[in-house]
């Protein structure tokens, strides 16, 4: 089991609707005050785990982290292009494109006295499951769901969503996090302007 950090901003953000989402979401704010949610290897093991791509995200070396701070921006490069309808860098498309081909977490259907349950496998965990975030990058960028992919509107938040709402009019990443405070802030600004 792992745990969140102490400092809040330092919880992983899984609100994305995708892998490859969340994952571009461990870079925190980045049109404001940006901050590293992977500031070290067992960041990278914790996110792995909590994304419930691995329980058990194993060692953890510098390497890896290096590989995916840089795939991680790749992806967010990748994916914002896209939704612009804009080509995306060819570097970007490389490094994604390379990550994706390697062996990624095979899925393994296990049987309990509980039922069947899905478990995934790697020998190295850490570069498995960075291709199986850059496979779904990759799936996302050049497939149609890229058109509900969407930016929160907060100015202070960068987080990345598909927008599964029925109208597609979603504008937060998150009526918890960015709505609520937008609501806040409107309300007490209308109550201002009515005094």
């Amino acid at each position: 089991m792992t745990r969140s950090p102490g400092d809040p901003r330092m919880a992983f953000p899984f609100i994305g609707g995708r892998p490859c989402l969340d994952f571009a979401a461990t870079l925190g704010k980045r049109h404001a005050d940006a901050f590293e949610r992977l500031p070290d290897p067992a960041a990278l093991g914790r996110w792995i785990a909590e994304s419930g791509l691995h329980p058990e995200p194993g060692e953890i070396t510098p390497l890896d982290l290096a590989h995916a701070r840089t795939l991680r921006e790749a992806v967010y490069r990748m994916l914002t292009a896209a939704m612009r309808g804009v080509p995306p860098g060819d570097a970007d498309v490389e490094e994604v494109n390379a990550a994706a081909a390697r062996p990624d977490l095979a899925p393994r259907l296990v049987l309990t006295p509980a039922g069947p349950v899905l478990e995934r496998q790697a020998g190295h965990v850490a570069p498995a499951a960075l291709a199986t975030v850059a496979r779904d990058a990759v799936l996302l960028a050049g497939g149609p769901l890229i058109q509900r992919v969407k930016e929160c509107e907060n100015p202070g938040c960068s987080l990345l969503f598909l927008d599964d709402s029925q109208a597609r009019r979603r504008r937060w990443c998150s009526m918890d996090r960015c709505g609520n405070l937008a609501k806040i802030a409107g309300y007490r600004s209308r109550t201002r302007d009515s005094r």
